[in-house]
């Protein structure tokens, strides 16, 4: 089922109605997720994530602009007539029920030429507690499941309908770092068996790039990017897009452009074209740097930590916006930690140029 989302905004009223402004949650949100995808809304608490899918779901009205499932315009649809599965960050299960209970529960709720047969709803609940692998567990409650398991009712819950398309308000931040990971990866395996279009919301951006097919980067209810996302990854469009992808974070300093060379600090660490001498912001990727003795970049040597196959240098720069500069380099390669200093190469496909004052990417040829 593909979901088209046409201008949408989202206003909250101020609280305080004498002086306060109207909040604006979402703004003038566009986009076309595929049918059989899915999509990862991503971005920090407050960005609006949440109450686009509570919007999608009908949980909240909008403001302004239009959804449509297919062909057919769902806006002032209800919920229950939307055709959607919704599974929230807090499981939501009904303590005294069993799973089986919980699981049959919207199947039990459905009417007129929907109802199902006691038969047919005992398998369908039996077939979605296969596809997430919870079928020894239908007899418990949810107090006598682990916290991945619980998750995993709540999928199957959601999936029980044959929902046109399965909407996930962060539904793995409840779960421990292992059982995150294996969810994850659960979550990715059903939809791919199912193809149910699918809109994930997280904060966490290593849970939206490993699963997701698009990512939509958003901030302050404004849409940031959408890709792919390895390449929203290698190609941000501004700082905060740059910021928010990838662990490490992004390296960002102070530079400027001048005489058709990039400085930090007084050393010029990249010829460039196609750009005015001005002030910059540049990021770096920690796999942006090479290890070379003759290299135009000197950082302050502070640790070296080892990672097994790769190995993350530690070190400072007085041009640095972050406490320090992390670089990941192959560990193959020895850093002399007696040094007190490290020398770079930068790979240019990793260093990108921000304008100080817009935050906008700043694109450059290498000369």
């Amino acid at each position: 089922m593909k979901v088209v989302l046409q201008n949408l905004t989202k206003v909250f009223p101020s609280r305080d109605k004498k002086s306060g402004a109207d909040v604006v949650a979402v703004s003038d949100f566009t986009l076309e997720i595929p049918d059989g995808k899915l999509i990862g809304l991503l971005g920090p608490s407050g960005c609006g994530k949440s109450t686009t899918l509570y919007m999608i779901s009908g949980l909240q009205k909008p403001t302004g602009g239009k959804i449509f499932f297919g062909d057919d315009d769902v806006t002032e649809l209800s919920t229950e007539n939307r055709g959607i599965g919704l599974v929230f960050q807090n499981y939501a299960l009904y303590p005294h029920m069993t799973v089986l209970q919980n699981i049959l529960f919207p199947l039990q709720n459905l009417k007129g030429a929907d109802k199902l047969s006691k038969d047919e709803m005992l398998k369908r609940a039996h077939e979605a507690a296969q596809l997430v692998q919870i079928d020894e567990l239908m007899e418990r409650k949810p107090s006598e499941l682990s916290g991945g398991q619980q998750q995993r009712v709540a999928i199957a819950r959601a999936l029980v309908k044959m929902p046109r398309v399965l909407l996930l308000d962060e539904p793995l931040s409840n779960l421990d770092a292992r059982l995150r990971l294996q969810t994850r990866e659960e979550i990715r395996r059903i939809q791919k068996e199912t193809k149910i279009t699918t809109v994930f919301v997280t904060h966490d951006q290593e849970e939206a790039m490993s699963i997701s097919d698009m990512i939509v980067v958003m901030k302050l209810g404004v849409v940031q990017q959408t890709g792919k996302p390895q390449e929203v990854y290698d190609d941000p469009v501004n700082l905060f897009v740059a910021k928010f992808l990838g662990t490490p974070p992004i390296n960002v300093l102070e530079g400027r452009v001048e005489g058709g060379k990039v400085y930090i600090g007084d050393e010029a660490v990249l010829e460039i074209s196609g750009v005015e001498d001005k002030e910059v912001y540049i990021g770096i990727r920690p796999e942006g740097f090479e290890l070379d003795d003759n290299g135009p970049l000197t950082c302050e040597l502070v640790n070296v930590e080892v990672m097994g196959r790769d190995v993350s240098v530690v070190s400072k720069h007085p041009a640095s916006l972050n406490p320090s500069i992390r670089s990941i380099i192959d560990a193959d390669n020895k850093v002399d930690l007696g040094a007190g200093v490290v020398k770079y190469r930068v790979k240019p496909h990793k260093f990108f140029l921000f304008d100080k004052t817009t935050e906008e990417r700043i694109r450059y040829e290498v000369k």
